[in-house]
């Protein structure tokens, strides 16, 4: 559906009467989008499962309003103001630009997030207390970034050079150097390569390739680290080119073909933000719900991947691994 057509329908279901929303068993509760995630892509079809389990069923007691999947930075707030008027009980969006788009617009539609650093971004107060009407998830990225510079220090041991290739509307200063002074005391230099739309990825890549970087560390961002999208499958394309190991912030990417991922499962991630929709759907208010963080941690290393570049991961790093591709 183009952005015209979606941003009409949403005008036209905010007159839908109520009683026409409603269902003989009971009230039908209506669910909007603002995310980055493809529809049908299997961490979105786990939060739909999820939502299932606890007894919110589409096309039962549950309407999902069309459009607002894949959804880029451009034309945010129009979206946002869009998805507003048609007045859902409650709105899953993020990272952290979509959200703000909405917050700009409401502050009163319970708004479900997952953004890098909720409280650094400014979108709540705090974890425990968030205090608007924004929850959702905060996924530990400055803490987890830097783990992940370690992880492919160590799989590309003797290296002299990294690069990190960083979401410019996304990663502060204060990280990057953060990560820099991690990288220095590891006698290894570190290059950063800003990255502001989906057209410039491609070539941030072949820059960090010839500035003589050994290892690519994808910052967490879903510009171009959420799975199953053409972004995302353009990156691992272009890594394997280049002849470049590289890690990312969803296990799921190494499956997918990167040569290494660590951090909590997007599918799992996406099904702790659906326990949280349920929540607010049955009457919980985001200024109560603390903001919650994953949990569990997977490192996958993908052997596959890294014989099809030429590289070789050292034994011990293969072995604290939690899953290995061969």
């Amino acid at each position: 559906m183009r952005r015209r057509e979606f941003i009409s329908f949403l005008g036209n279901a905010a007159a839908w009467p109520l009683a026409a929303r409603a269902q003989e068993s009971g009230r039908t509760y209506r669910l909007g989008f603002l995310n980055p995630s493809p529809r049908h892509a299997g961490p979105m079809l786990a939060l739909f499962d999820e939502l299932r389990l606890n007894g919110f069923i589409e096309g039962q007691n549950l309407e999902v309003l069309p459009g607002g999947f894949e959804v880029g930075n451009d034309h945010l707030s129009q979206l946002a103001e869009a998805l507003v008027r048609a007045a859902p009980d409650a709105i899953i969006a993020g990272p952290a630009l979509p959200l703000r788009a909405l917050q700009a617009v409401t502050r009163t539609i319970p708004l479900i997030g997952m953004t890098e650093d909720m409280v650094a971004e400014g979108l709540v107060a705090s974890l425990a207390h968030p205090g608007g009407n924004i929850t959702g998830i905060s996924l530990l990225s400055p803490e987890l970034d830097g783990k992940r510079q370690e992880i492919l220090i160590a799989a590309v041991p003797g290296a002299r050079q990294i690069a990190a290739i960083a979401d410019s509307n996304a990663t502060p200063p204060h990280h990057l150097q953060a990560l820099q002074q991690g990288a220095r005391s590891r006698g290894v230099e570190f290059v950063v390569f800003g990255v502001s739309r989906p057209e410039e990825i491609i070539s941030a890549i072949d820059a960090a390739k010839a500035s003589g970087a050994e290892g690519l560390n994808f910052l967490a961002s879903p510009l171009f680290s959420v799975p199953g999208t053409q972004s995302n499958r353009l990156v691992l394309d272009r890594v394997a080119t280049v002849r470049l190991p590289a890690i990312f912030q969803w296990p799921e990417t190494a499956e997918a073909g990167a040569v290494a991922g660590y951090g909590p499962r997007f599918t799992e991630a996406y099904r702790q933000r659906a326990r949280i929709v349920v929540k607010i759907l049955r009457g919980a208010k985001p200024a109560d719900l603390p903001v919650e963080q994953p949990t569990r941690f997977e490192l996958v290393i993908n052997l596959k991947a890294a014989q099809a570049i030429g590289h070789e991961v050292p034994a011990g790093l293969v072995l604290r691994a939690d899953k290995v591709i061969e």
